[in-house]
């Protein structure tokens, strides 16, 4: 990795690498935020993020879930995105300066493509290129049948949202048909980002591992052990080399209570690290419950700066 980065995403955007002594960079450490509760003020949004930002964590994510069939609530029983992502993503751009933004994970098949490329590229611009796309093909048939989306179409759907993102925020114009959206030379594109949005791919499968091979940038396993993860990461990276891509492999764990201590999850946080994880996000759990001490304890005990961890 280049030393002489100019922004933190920069930094977090890019895969990890050698650092300036010659030694493979540290971890970053990232925070999913709270946005299970329909009375959670927006303005605990804004104290966590900003509270993240100033504990050096690299990053803040938001799920998305447009109309899922049982309440908000801790996961897997309950569904997150009480706070629609990408809405409350521009919110807090405005609130902070250098934390990079994302979602984890939007679901891209049920978004309109185009007004997708239009949202993406505004977060880019208002956040001074802080904002990351993650992206996956949803797992809930109630939300596609409520839309209107065939359930069995998601993965080809989201293959060409990211497509078409990528052409339009490459500035690419010209003539366009991916069976779906068309348009001619006539089409105006803007904003167009000064780097194109870079995207997360979350998901297991290996369809979602072609994903992040394609188009690279990030790659986020979900529920998989160290060890498996491991294993998946390194079909990423071959796959990334055959296409001249660079994927930066990551993952997300929860630490909601008190029956886990600082010293278990910096533990677990380093077994992580162990595995290959480029980047790390942690869920504190439900806001007003602990979440900023958890997250606070964290940042201590990994001694995380610059969005790295040291320890």
């Amino acid at each position: 990795m280049n030393d002489a980065v100019t922004t933190p995403h920069q930094a977090t955007a890019q895969p990890a690498g050698p650092g300036a002594a010659g030694q493979p960079d540290r971890m970053r450490l990232h925070v999913v935020l709270p946005s299970e509760s329909e009375s959670m003020a927006a303005e605990e949004v804004v104290r966590l993020a900003r509270t993240a930002e100033e504990l050096g964590y690299a990053g803040v994510w938001l799920p998305d879930h447009l109309l899922p069939p049982g309440p908000y609530g801790r996961p897997p029983e309950g569904y997150g995105g009480v706070y629609e992502a990408l809405t409350t993503l521009g919110y807090l751009a405005a609130a902070t300066e250098r934390i990079t933004l994302g979602t984890s994970v939007l679901i891209a098949p049920l978004r309109e493509p185009l007004l997708l490329a239009r949202q993406s590229a505004t977060l880019a611009r208002l956040s001074g290129g802080r904002f990351v796309l993650g992206v996956g093909v949803g797992w809930q048939r109630y939300e596609f049948d409520a839309a209107g989306v065939g359930f069995g179409e998601r993965g080809a759907r989201t293959d060409r949202a990211l497509r078409l993102v990528r052409h339009l925020h490459t500035g690419a114009g010209g003539r366009y048909d991916d069976g779906q959206v068309a348009f001619d030379e006539r089409a105006v594109f803007a904003p167009v980002p000064k780097e194109p949005v870079p995207f997360l791919i979350g998901g297991n499968s290996d369809a979602a591992l072609r994903r992040a091979a394609e188009f690279g940038g990030h790659w986020q396993g979900v529920g998989l052990t160290p060890g498996r993860f491991a294993e998946r990461a390194a079909e990423v990276a071959q796959r990334a080399a055959a296409r001249g891509t660079r994927v930066a492999a990551g993952t997300r764990i929860g630490w909601d209570g008190p029956d886990r201590t600082p010293a278990d999850v910096t533990a677990e946080v380093a077994a992580w690290e162990r595995a290959g994880a480029a980047d790390l996000a942690v869920w504190f759990g439900a806001a007003g419950r602990g979440f900023a001490d958890r997250m606070r304890a964290l940042a201590e005990g990994t001694g995380v700066a610059d969005g790295r961890i040291a320890c």
